[in-house]
């Protein structure tokens, strides 16, 4: 898809973030945009700023609901068109000690950051593949996605599935000439570790929990911020679109780290016959 000027882009968790960077990048680029988030406030400063390049639709949804997924994509495209690429990006960086961990935990993180891609995928895929004429879909995974960091358990676990499910989906989906990203950043300077705790089991809002939480926060918000800018981000998603790149690398943190894991699983075969 060398280019998107005219097209319809779905972009979940758009108002904010690493998504309102993506917006920001295809909105430059002329596509049109329909940002999907949980934020109301978020979704109207980010139509005002955007509208003056392109049209501009927001909706509230929650990602894990699909009954609601299905009627906002009849919106988008009863208001905007076809939807073509799709950025399922919406996603929390939550987790829990391993000592702590309970299945409301399990589902708040894997029911956001990979059920919410599956719930995208499967709303807007078999418009794209009944349409014809191609198509690409971006899904948010993390640099944890690739090896094994101290983000956590559920984070990546979560971001190992997106991973795997965009490397399978992108060979699935090439005869049909739809294209797969993944990206996959480091540290990015957006307050995503504040806005998941607006969104985490209620079960864990104790005292001792909210304590934990603040820490957490500070010293996230302290490390992300020296991260790279969310409209650099949303300008390498979109350069990887047009050239139909499945890999989508912020920076090269992670490096040294799958380099090891790859080493380690090849030592672990078994000798060459």
């Amino acid at each position: 898809m060398d280019r998107v000027d005219g097209k319809t882009a779905f972009i979940t968790g758009g108002a904010r973030g690493i998504g309102l960077g993506i917006a920001r990048a295809f909105a430059r680029a002329g596509a049109k945009l329909a940002l999907a988030d949980i934020d109301q406030a978020s979704l109207a400063t980010a139509k005002s700023e955007l509208s003056d390049l392109t049209p501009v639709e927001t909706f509230l949804l929650d990602v894990r609901d699909r009954s609601a997924y299905a009627r906002v994509a009849d919106e988008t495209e009863s208001r905007l068109g076809s939807v073509s690429i799709l950025c399922n990006n919406a996603g929390v960086a939550g987790d829990q000690h391993v000592t702590r961990l309970t299945y409301e935990y399990w589902d708040w993180v894997i029911g956001i950051n990979l059920t919410g891609v599956i719930n995208g995928v499967q709303t807007f895929l078999p418009r794209m593949l009944k349409r014809g004429g191609g198509g690409h879909i971006v899904n948010t995974a993390s640099g944890a996605g690739l090896a094994a960091t101290s983000s956590g358990l559920l984070y990546t676990t979560s971001k190992f599935a997106v991973v795997g499910l965009s490397e399978s989906l992108r060979l699935a989906l090439e005869p049909f000439k739809i294209g797969v990203s993944v990206l996959c950043p480091g540290p990015v300077n957006t307050k995503i570790i504040s806005n998941s705790n607006d969104t985490r089991p209620s079960s864990s809002v104790t005292v001792e929990e909210t304590k934990m939480w603040e820490a957490a926060i500070t010293q996230a918000n302290a490390f992300l911020a020296a991260g790279a800018d969310p409209n650099e981000v949303g300008e390498m998603v979109l350069a990887a679109v047009k050239t139909d790149r499945l890999y989508i690398h912020t920076d090269r943190i992670m490096a040294g780290l799958i380099e090891a894991r790859a080493k380690a699983l090849l030592d672990a075969m078994p000798p060459a016959k």
